[in-house]
């Protein structure tokens, strides 16, 4: 990928070690410094954070429900809890509580759809206060309780020649560590320890030895982790080098042990989170590797993902190809965490990537349905079969409540989780803001003292953003600022005057002074259009403004079919479930699709003209006629470009394909369009 008039993300995917201030500026009033890192030799004395030998967050996550998001993330939860989300207890047969393999000894089904869809709907109950969604989780979480065994088991006894599957148990410590959060119930802490006592006893060659388990025992490690900074039981420690050693390698320098795309979007984590404990730098090299190498070949698409569909396929890197639903939301809590771990700027730049621009689009804007699989280049939304233009076979491409059994349950922790990191606690007893959206967060700061920091901003549709402090009394602590790689030009200003020191894109600026009652932080980041060049995809070209990716803007027609008939094969409804009230959606280009973009000889932006457009009234800008703002630009259409004999978009033309007349073209925010063409061939004149 060739990237031009925008910076590379500071530190790419390089890993230096975490360094002290690079320049700053001391007034009586405060000191701000540009850092690339928080500092990570203190504790925080507020929040519980990797106990030692552990090495430190350097972010800390606050409670679930200590941050309260407003604006448009608000919008999407209470769409959420409305929607797909809220109501798929009454839809989906794997949810159904007669028999449930949660709620019933040897029950038949939801082993792993119930923890799925639990993880994030119970985090969304939290954040939302919900009473009935909360009585609602308890349900589960009381029937996890009651399913303990004397020998420290709990769950569903799944067992696939002879031994023990532990995956579904890996998706539920997740719940249980949230519900810790939100209620303190110490028996989340017993129920754990005992779990965990029981993995210890089992041989190594019994151990994590199915195909999910075995990818994505990373998962079962940072549960060990959590409760280990809870306890400081040294046995969860030798658990944790069991783990490792028994979960598939991903620490190889140019292959990986398997190309399921929520695998790698999922575990490419593992080395990172055990790097923690060994302090190896080869393990927290590799989680970077593994970033860049599904990215070299399949990511050369925008929008932060890689065209797996399900299984990357050599000869299938167009971006045409797609990612599950599943692997958006389970790259975003990679994004979360490794920023958690390492305090790289990066991660947090690349979970925004993926949020703003590629996980709208894969669900219907009153998020009564999602599809599977969604493409940078994405012309029509069908229920037919595209294998192999796609490497699943069947209706995969159509907006359907009732599929299918893992993105229609795990979809639900995208946004929760995203909300959850707006604001992160960090090592010096400060706060952070890494990841930005409005919201307002309650925060311990210093020696236990809380505050409530107010952030105000229509981001990424907007380039400001203002902080508001509101404290009963004054208190100094560090707040740490992530200035993204694209912001050239950053201002930041606390009670109208400007830091005394220049923001540096891709690093962070720490103010510490003494903050009182109304103080006020105020950010501009001046957001330009930028382009990409894709030289493996035949240097096609993608547009970007500030952290939006653009879209060429096609006329989206919606076609209503009857939802079960349009399932995949193994979805499974309640038989009260009303497909009238949860329809599928097609989606058909009711207008042209097939564009490259003209571009300037020396200037290759120079015709792009941004137009803003009012923030609309429902709060929600991620649809086509919602969107506030759009690009004029110039295109001409591509006709050798159609449909293929698989009824996808056909894969990218050749640079010389001859081109029609020159017209005028409106591009939108990718994420705001549920058809697209985000990757363009491209004319230069």
């Amino acid at each position: 990928m060739k990237r031009m008039t925008r910076k590379k993300v500071a530190g790419g995917l390089l890993m230096a070690a975490l360094l002290t201030a690079s320049c700053g500026s001391g007034s009586s009033d405060g000191t701000a410094t540009v850092v690339d890192r928080p500092d990570t030799e203190s504790t925080n004395v507020n929040y519980t954070s990797y106990k030692a030998p552990l090495k430190p967050q350097s972010f800390i996550k606050l409670p679930v429900g200590s941050v309260q998001p407003e604006g448009w993330v608000r919008k999407y939860l209470e769409l959420q809890r409305d929607g797909l989300t809220g109501h798929l207890g009454e839809i989906s047969a794997w949810l159904d509580k007669n028999n449930n393999a949660w709620l019933t000894n040897g029950g038949d089904h939801g082993w792993e759809e119930v923890p799925y869809w639990l993880k994030g709907y119970g985090n969304l109950a939290y954040i939302l206060n919900d009473p009935a969604m909360i009585a609602e989780t308890k349900t589960w979480i009381e029937g996890v309780f009651a399913s303990r065994q004397p020998d420290g088991y709990f769950g569903p006894v799944n067992e696939r020649n002879g031994k023990r599957e532990l995956w579904a148990q890996m998706i539920m410590l997740w719940c249980l560590q949230s519900y810790y959060e939100y209620s303190n119930d110490p028996r989340v802490i017993d129920l754990m320890t005992a779990y965990f006592k029981w993995q210890l006893t089992v041989p190594d060659d019994q151990f994590l030895e199915d195909y999910w388990e075995n990818s994505r025992g990373g998962d079962n490690l940072y549960s060990v982790y959590w409760l280990y900074s809870r306890t400081g039981d040294k046995f969860l420690l030798e658990l944790a080098d069991k783990i490792h050693r028994n979960t598939a390698d991903w620490t190889r320098p140019s292959s990986l042990p398997n190309w399921h795309n929520v695998n790698i979007a999922q575990c490419f984590r593992e080395p990172a989170t055990y790097y923690m404990q060994t302090g190896d730098s080869a393990l927290l090299r590799a989680s970077y590797n593994v970033q860049s190498l599904i990215r070299r070949t399949f990511g050369q698409v925008p929008g932060g993902m890689f065209g797996a569909d399900e299984n990357a396929r050599m000869g299938y890197i167009d971006p045409r190809q797609g990612v599950e639903t599943c692997g958006l939301v389970e790259q975003m809590a990679s994004d979360e965490i490794m920023l958690c771990l390492t305090g790289d700027p990066v991660w947090a730049e690349h979970c925004e990537e993926v949020a703003f621009n590629t996980y709208p689009a894969a669900v219907m804007p009153d998020f009564k349905a999602l599809r599977y699989i969604t493409c940078p280049n994405h012309t029509v939304s069908d229920s037919k079969n595209h294998h192999p233009g796609i490497d699943n076979r069947g209706p995969f491409l159509s907006m359907n409540p009732f599929s299918s059994r893992c993105c229609q349950h795990n979809h639900a922790q995208g946004w929760p989780y995203f909300a959850e990191h707006l604001m992160l606690a960090t090592p010096d007893n400060g706060v952070a803001a890494a990841i930005y959206a409005a919201c307002k967060a309650t925060v311990k700061v210093g020696e236990g003292k809380e505050v409530v920091l107010h952030e105000q901003t229509n981001y990424p549709f907007e380039e400001n953003i203002t902080f508001t402090v509101s404290t009963p009394e004054a208190v100094s602590f560090p707040f740490y600022l992530r200035i993204p790689s694209w912001a050239e030009g950053a201002q930041v200003r606390v009670n109208g005057s400007a830091v005394g020191v220049t923001p540096v894109p891709g690093k962070y600026l720490r103010i510490e002074r003494q903050w009182a009652e109304g103080d006020r932080v105020e950010l501009h980041f001046p957001m330009t259009l930028s382009m990409r060049t894709w030289q493996v995809n035949k240097n096609s070209v993608s547009v970007d403004y500030g952290p939006l990716t653009l879209s060429l803007k096609i006329k989206e027609k919606y076609v209503e079919r009857d939802s079960r008939e349009t399932a995949i094969g193994d979805s499974r409804w309640q038989k009260d479930a009303d497909p009238t009230k949860w329809p599928t959606t097609e989606i058909y280009a009711d207008s042209p699709w097939n564009y490259a973009l003209v571009l300037g000889k020396t200037d290759p932006l120079k015709d792009f003209k941004v137009t803003r457009k009012e923030w609309p009234a429902d709060n929600f800008p991620f649809t086509a006629d919602n969107v506030p703002l759009e690009v004029k630009a110039f295109g001409r259409q591509v006709p050798s470009w159609q449909m293929d004999d698989t009824g996808l978009c056909g894969v990218l033309p050749e640079e010389d394909a001859v081109k029609g007349a020159k017209e005028e073209i409106t591009l939108i925010p990718m994420g705001a369009a549920r058809l697209r063409i985000s990757a363009f061939p491209n004319t230069r004149e």
